[in-house]
């Protein structure tokens, strides 16, 4: 501490002064003639001024320093004035004096030096405790100083700021009026282990409650201070960290939740199916069950009105599956139009009563956009949560398994999963195709036959229908029957319609003689294909490059695939027939809409299915039937093949009712196409 000048020049003064003193205590009988009563004035009229100067050192005040100096002038005066004041010797009065200001002396020395550390402590006391309320009073966090009663003495403005609370309003407030109650238990307990000695601070984090009861995230510091060895008071340090937790808790929700639904997603779901898979082992009594949904038609939405109306009705969906569903389930969006609904504690019997109001929900929604109105249904596949199940990915198994069953039911219908189910059973054939599928694929094991087209009115054109094999592990043929299904559910099958393209290619290519002999060739075409961009691409790209005409090739389409996708089809459609391939429209006849959706499809081939065509004989219903598409087919120039031609009886009626073409077991059985090459 730097002492002030005029506090050294008061220090210096007083040195002197003592001095003086003790000079003419020793030298006044020899030096000075004055009478003893002058020489006794001089004395205490100088000890008189050394004690008003220390006075006035050690206190500021000029009322204390004014009080004293009168006092000490009075009492010098008083002194002086006795007249029992005797002095002996000159030796006697000297060394007496001599004595008097040494005694006096070494006290006021003591006590200067005492009170100059006391006066230094004090100030940087003081300076400690103005930096203190300095970084009370500005700091950027909330700071409080808290009674061991957790009543607030004193709260900085940073910490009204963060509660809403205006300056002094937390005065006197109990931390536990601002604190969240699923916090008050944790808080307390920590304060009482505080106040107990079993620490000297803690820290965690908890939730306030602000002046408009909005939560306030804050992370607690709590330091005790202790007088005495008894709690005095603490000091919380709490910092803001609410856009913290909001911005975890935005991301814990966006990991365990679908983005567009707000539902729980796939992941989330599975690890709580996954979760009480594991309960049932110490809960074997207990019934669980769990069922797949899936939105019966939900891609004309999205095709007829774009998929931002799509996403607005899954959104809708999930709003009304949440209000059907009890407290305790869990409802999903697993992906696309599919959710699942996780029952805890729920009977199969129960489980169903809930399916059977989401199905109804779902039902009565009619979903309105930009003037079109759409009516849902919902196939539902149910299956109970059993202790024999081993996985989570066995138990979506069987509910997708169910859910299939009650699509290829009609839709719209529950269909509740039995391990010996034969129709399941079947479904889980499929399933184990997909595998076997993906091994073919990647080892090149398929193969193209090809059936004759054989012309009714000209023998020259040559026509072949190109249809696909699958050879398995054994080297065995596998008709297109047999895997197919799983091809189209498991949405393997474009990739399928890829290796053929691909492969014709590579043939005709291979094959020039082939090619200049053959009129066309004909290559099946599925539903999701045809919304291939990238097959579509390849295909253009193939015959720019590899130099086949276009009208080598014929693209046939199903009559169902292309009403699904008709949009799509359309375009398919034009942009191939631009560059010169044909295209044909099979089993036409099949669907429900044939005659209305034809004349919006620009085909040039219609394949009568042979469900028509091998009875038409013997069925008159059958020969209207064969006849009326014909008809319709030669109306817009359209030529017309016959499919299922097994004798020559069936050939001459079709000659007769004057369809183009014919193609079946009694014109020409498939052969491998490599034989025609």
């Amino acid at each position: 501490m730097t002492i002030p000048l005029h506090s050294k020049f008061r220090i210096s003064l007083i040195a002197v002064l003592i001095g003086i003193a003790y000079y003419f205590s020793g030298h006044h009988a020899s030096t000075l003639v004055m009478s003893s009563e002058y020489l006794t004035s001089f004395y205490l009229l100088l000890i008189t001024l050394t004690l008003f100067l220390w006075t006035t050192f050690h206190f500021n005040s000029k009322k204390i320093n004014t009080t004293l100096f009168i006092t000490l002038l009075t009492c010098s005066s008083t002194a002086n004035s006795q007249e029992h004041l005797i002095f002996g010797s000159a030796e006697e009065v000297t060394l007496s004096l001599q004595f008097f200001v040494i005694a006096l002396s070494v006290p006021i020395i003591l006590l200067s030096v005492f009170i100059f550390k006391y006066r230094t402590t004090k100030i940087k006391l003081d300076e400690c405790s103005e930096r203190f309320k300095g970084s009370f009073l500005d700091a950027p966090i909330g700071m409080a100083l808290v009674a061991p009663d957790l009543n607030i003495i004193e709260a900085n403005p940073s910490l009204h700021k963060m509660l809403g609370y205006s300056v002094n309003e937390l005065t006197g407030v109990n931390f536990k009026n601002i604190t969240h109650e699923d916090d008050l238990q944790k808080c307390q307990s920590y304060q009482n282990k505080l106040l107990s000695g079993e620490m000297d601070s803690y820290q965690f984090e908890k939730r306030y409650l602000d002046k408009q009861g909005r939560i306030i995230w804050g992370l607690l510091n709590v330091s005790l201070v202790r007088h005495n060895a008894s709690p005095f008071y603490s000091i919380a340090q709490i910092q803001n960290i609410t856009e913290r937790k909001q911005a975890n808790e935005l991301l814990t929700f966006q990991a365990s939740h679908d983005s567009l639904t707000g539902l729980v997603n796939r992941r989330e779901f599975e690890r709580r199916t996954k979760r009480l898979l594991s309960s049932i082992q110490q809960e074997p009594d207990k019934q669980h069950a769990l069922c797949f949904m899936d939105l019966d038609q939900f891609k004309i939405v999205n095709d007829a009105c774009g998929h931002t109306a799509g996403d607005e009705m899954l959104r809708q969906i999930s709003s009304i599956l949440l209000r059907v569903i009890r407290y305790r389930d869990t409802v999903a969006r697993l992906g696309g139009d599919e959710f699942g609904v996780l029952m805890e504690y729920c009977s199969i019997d129960d489980a169903h009563r809930v399916a059977t109001s989401l199905q109804k929900a779902i039902q009565d929604y009619n979903f309105s956009w930009e003037g079109h109105t759409f009516k849902m249904g919902v196939s539902i596949g149910l299956v109970p949560i059993i202790e024999t199940i081993p996985s989570f990915n066995e138990l979506l198994k069987e509910a997708d398994a169910a859910c299939y069953m009650a699509k290829d039911k009609g839709r719209n219908r529950i269909h509740v999963y039995h391990a010996n189910d034969s129709e399941i059973a079947k479904r889980h054939g499929e399933i184990q195709w997909v595998e076997r599928l993906y091994q073919a694929l990647d080892e090149d094991r398929f193969c193209l036959y090809a059936q004759t087209i054989v012309s009714l009115s000209n023998d020259k054109d040559m026509h072949y229908e190109l249809l696909l094999r699958m050879i398995d592990e054994k080297g065995e043929m596998i008709l297109p029957d047999a895997f197919l299904p799983a091809a189209e559910r498991y949405n393997l099958i474009s990739r399928i319609d890829l290796w053929v393209i691909e492969k014709t290619f590579r043939l005709l290519q291979d094959n020039p003689d082939f090619l200049e002999n053959v009129n066309f060739l004909s290559i099946n075409l599925s539903g999701p294909t045809l919304t291939n961009s990238n097959i579509l691409d390849f295909i253009i790209e193939e015959l720019d490059s590899s130099g086949i005409s276009a009208d080598k090739l014929c693209f046939e389409i199903t009559e169902t695939a292309a009403i699904s996708n008709l949009n799509n089809a359309m375009k398919f459609i034009s942009i191939l027939k631009d560059l010169g391939c044909r295209f044909a429209l099979d089993d036409f006849g099949s669907g429900l809409s044939s005659f209305a959706y034809l004349k919006n499809l620009s085909v040039d081939y219609l394949k009568i299915d042979g469900v028509f065509v091998k009875d038409i004989v013997d069925d008159l219903i059958d020969h209207a039937m064969v006849k009326s598409i014909n008809e319709i087919g030669q109306t817009m120039e359209m030529k017309t093949i016959a499919e299922f031609v097994e004798n020559d009886v069936i050939k001459g009626m079709l000659k007769e009712i004057g369809v183009d073409y014919v193609q079946g077991y009694g014109i020409g059985k498939p052969q491998p196409f490599k034989d025609l090459l």
